[in-house]
């Protein structure tokens, strides 16, 4: 791609996903989990490129781009996904910028793989609405058909059942984002849910609704790795409006009124962890 030059239309950003509160209220014959969650966005995360190409390839570089693979990779199966269903004979040539830790509960190749599909759908000319998008990512993953989205929505039965709600108490704050680079495998995670329904989420505003909220999975990613208390801890000291980890883990958020506050409290942490990835961002 170094020798490709791309316009600034022929990239999409892979928004970085925070799961405000996530609810395990049990398990599928499928080997899924009915839950219910309230996916949201942030303005950052890895950047998808597109130029013209023979077929679909893909290459990926990035600060976290060690250890995927550039054939067999979620991105390339959007690809074909998309040239599949809307019958398109084209051709791309794909480049991952990757700056998000991979397997770290915010996105990661979910992301990614929405990224393509809204970034081919443009360059292709298929005009798909992003409804239809998120419906054709469904067999992609659990989370695809949301990150297509990338809009703060409720989300229920294995998180593909998606409803966009108002979020103007959560625009209002910045985010940060603390991951002490150990990936943890969703997988894991899930398989060590105690199987025990702990309720609904409420029916307030996406704020309030997220500090009554839980992460039904975070007790046993704490109990996998036991540094995620640290972290919890040492924004907990920050006095966020909330912090709970993300998703599957390992990343922790933090979400708190100003960006000065945000900004401090992503220095405390780094002092006290520097071994660790932090990222600020806004939602949108």
């Amino acid at each position: 791609m170094s020798d490709t030059v791309l316009k600034a239309s022929d990239s999409e950003t892979a928004y970085a996903k925070i799961n405000l509160a996530l609810h395990v209220r049990g398990r599928l014959d499928n080997g899924y989990h009915d839950i219910e969650t309230i996916f949201a966005f942030l303005d950052k995360g890895d950047l998808v490129s597109v130029a013209p190409g023979d077929g679909l390839k893909l290459d990926i570089d990035g600060p976290f781009s060690d250890g995927l693979s550039e054939t067999e990779n979620l991105i390339l199966q959007a690809a074909r996904r998309l040239a599949e269903v809307s019958g398109v004979d084209k051709g791309a040539y794909l480049h991952l910028d990757k700056q998000l830790p991979i397997a770290s509960g915010i996105g990661g190749g979910s992301a990614d793989a929405a990224a393509t599909l809204r970034l081919l759908n443009r360059f292709w000319g298929l005009d798909l609405a992003l409804d239809t998008l998120a419906e054709i990512a469904k067999p992609l993953g659990a989370d695809v058909p949301a990150c297509v989205i990338s809009q703060t929505c409720s989300g229920t039965g294995i998180g593909h059942d998606l409803t966009t709600i108002a979020d103007q108490d959560l625009r209002e704050c910045t985010a940060l984002l603390i991951n002490p680079m150990i990936p943890v495998s969703t997988a894991d995670i899930f398989n060590s849910w105690d199987g025990v329904d702990h309720g609904p989420l409420s029916n307030d505003s996406v704020l309030v609704a997220a500090k009554k909220g839980r992460n039904d999975l975070q007790p046993q990613a704490v109990a996998l790795v036991p540094i995620l208390s640290d972290v919890l801890q040492l924004l907990g000291e920050c006095e966020p409006v909330i912090a709970r980890m993300s998703g599957s883990g390992a990343t922790c958020f933090a979400l708190f009124d100003t960006p000065g506050v945000t900004h401090d409290a992503e220095r405390h942490c780094r002092r006290a962890m520097d071994n660790s990835w932090t990222m600020i961002g806004k939602f949108r």
